[in-house]
């Protein structure tokens, strides 16, 4: 009797687990742009956080009046909290089982011939980037450490909207159209937060608008290549290689190498290219996240 009743309990307890993570589960399965959006500022808020506290703790270690001037300085202001922030999302990730399977798998929608020009037009502001650099101007740590920021902001940043971003917008049952522009826009409005590190609206205003036609590009690369991985890289060189160039974040640089000159126009080139092409973008996922789900069947229960 008392072992049946152990038994019992043993399967109530396990009954319940399943269903509390079967709720989680099936709560973000269902996706939403709210969900999206909720996302996006949760995630916010822990990267200025982090970014808070790596302050109070090492703040004499950072050089905040020109934090790429020495290698540690851009490890800890401008690393640590992007090294966090993709931890945090990868366990998001893995919380909901979407890892790696469907953010890392085959997408749901193929891509047009003519969504190549995105990866083709931010490789080559890259390449010209790399040319155009003065290298000898930075040490070896810093030029380490910025890649190693760069890393983490393609993680960070594409996982949370290519990534999360897109999944919720498709499991809701959106357009590609709406999930193109929604994600770009949840992108753009997080570098609003730019504000609170004391730069002045008028920088910040172009930042924001540069940023949603690079999340478009971004979009675009995932469609054409079929996997997040490629706007990660992408992303992970185009920061850092722009840094390096301007001497820092969404500043104006002095190098007059006409390389760069042409890297500026080049991104001028891409976002033109980024908002018309918005236009033609066509196609609905149905519901799934990945080319090997059924996809619909949520649809039966509302989000």
């Amino acid at each position: 009797m008392t072992d049946s009743t152990a038994s019992t309990d043993s399967e109530s307890t396990d009954s319940a687990t399943t269903v509390r993570g079967s709720g989680w589960k099936a709560f973000w399965d269902r996706g939403g742009w709210w969900k999206a959006v909720m996302l996006a500022a949760v995630y916010l808020v822990l990267y200025l956080g982090t970014g808070w506290l790596v302050g109070q703790l090492w703040g004499p270690l950072i050089d905040y009046e020109d934090p790429f001037a020495d290698g540690l300085s851009v490890f800890l202001a401008v690393a640590v909290p992007v090294i966090v922030g993709s931890v945090l999302l990868v366990a998001f990730a893995a919380s909901v089982g979407w890892l790696p399977k469907p953010l890392f798998a085959k997408q749901p929608v193929r891509g047009s011939w003519w969504m190549w020009i995105a990866p083709a037009l931010i490789v080559a502001t890259i390449l010209l980037r790399v040319f155009g650099i003065e290298w000898s101007e930075y040490s070896a740590g810093v030029i380490l450490a910025t890649f190693v920021a760069g890393l983490f902001v393609g993680i960070s940043e594409e996982l949370l909207t290519r990534g999360l971003a897109v999944t919720l917008l498709r499991r809701h049952g959106y357009n590609e159209w709406v999930v193109a522009a929604l994600s770009s826009l949840i992108f753009a409005l997080l570098h609003t937060a730019n504000l609170l590190s004391g730069q002045s609206i008028a920088t910040v205003l172009p930042t924001v608008g540069f940023t949603f036609g690079f999340g478009l590009m971004m979009y675009l690369t995932l469609r054409v290549t079929g996997n997040l991985i490629w706007p990660i890289l992408l992303h992970a060189l185009t920061d850092p290689t722009t840094i390096l160039a301007t001497g820092g974040i969404d500043v104006a640089g002095t190098n007059t190498s006409p390389l760069l000159a042409f890297a500026g126009l080049s991104t001028f080139v891409f976002l033109v290219f980024a908002l018309i092409a918005l236009i033609f973008i066509r196609g609905n996922a149905g519901g799934r996240a990945s080319a090997d789900e059924t996809g619909l069947a949520r649809f039966a229960t509302p989000a």
